[in-house]
């Protein structure tokens, strides 16, 4: 497994796990059976032209674009068993957790990923338990002939989700207090980043050294600094191509932040050294 640290601006980050090709060849639990079933029938919905299938698969996409991008990261990270189920030596040795270092300080990376490992984690245990406990009370709704029971199967996904997060975030805690995460500032996000940085912040040259890029950074206020097209050059990069579409929602859903009335980027100082300390 290796960990991916993307920030989408330049006070939040997106994390990300890429299973090794080892790890992919390895024998897949039921879950995963069932969840690639789930999503076979999805993408079969999605071609209905009209009907009650195609009501159902726009209101879904709608729903899973609003699920934050925090929660969609945790889920990419297997849970610590699972992981340990496909490389037996997981927990012995170091993980390489690859970010640009001319846009996150190097020795801040443990400390962004000991926050994104225990900030959700009540959040998803309380959630997800609420998901699974009220799903039944929606079973009458199965009576209604032709029309599945939608209620229900929404709280299922909505607690499987938050217990996909739980279980992610429990993972990430482990590496970051047993010490086994190995930050490696990526050439390929440098390169990327170094573009981005600078068109973000205007006093900042793209070829100026890293040291002085990430200074910059940590000075701004909060700031976009991905585009769109960037999703796709970062999973080309980093050769995950699930990490596209997780990108893409994290900057859709952090830009509309960053523009919202109560945004930190709208405040004053004391917003900016607020938001400095959650990271």
């Amino acid at each position: 497994m290796r960990l991916f640290v993307v920030p989408i601006s330049t006070r939040r980050a997106l994390i990300y796990a890429k299973l090794l090709r080892g790890d992919v060849s390895k024998e897949r639990s039921i879950l995963d059976r069932v969840t690639n079933k789930a999503a076979e029938t999805w993408a079969k919905w999605e071609e209905a032209d009209k009907g009650w299938k195609k009501h159902l698969v726009l209101w879904g996409n709608r729903v899973q674009q609003r699920i934050p991008y925090e929660e969609w990261g945790l889920k990419s990270i297997p849970s610590l068993s699972a992981q340990r189920r496909i490389d037996e030596l997981h927990g012995t040795r170091k993980v390489d957790v690859l970010f640009p270092g001319n846009a996150i300080k190097e020795e801040k990376v443990l400390s962004i990923l000991r926050k994104l490992a225990t900030e959700r984690q009540d959040l998803h245990r309380r959630k997800m338990w609420w998901s699974f406990i009220a799903a039944p009370f929606t079973a009458p709704i199965a009576l209604i002939p032709v029309i599945p029971n939608i209620p229900f199967f929404y709280l299922v996904y909505r607690g499987w989700s938050h217990w996909r997060a739980l279980n992610g975030s429990k993972h990430l805690q482990f590496l970051v207090e047993k010490d086994l995460l190995k930050p490696v500032s990526y050439p390929g996000l440098v390169k990327l980043y170094a573009k981005r940085v600078s068109s973000t912040l205007e006093e900042t040259d793209r070829n100026d050294p890293v040291s002085e890029m990430v200074e910059d950074v940590e000075k701004s206020d909060d700031k976009i600094l991905l585009r769109m097209e960037d999703a796709k050059k970062l999973a080309t990069i980093l050769d995950a191509p699930g990490l596209a579409l997780e990108a893409e929602r994290a900057i859709v859903q952090v830009s509309e932040h960053l523009k919202a009335p109560h945004s930190p980027k709208q405040q004053n100082g004391t917003a900016k050294s607020s938001e400095q300390k959650q990271q």
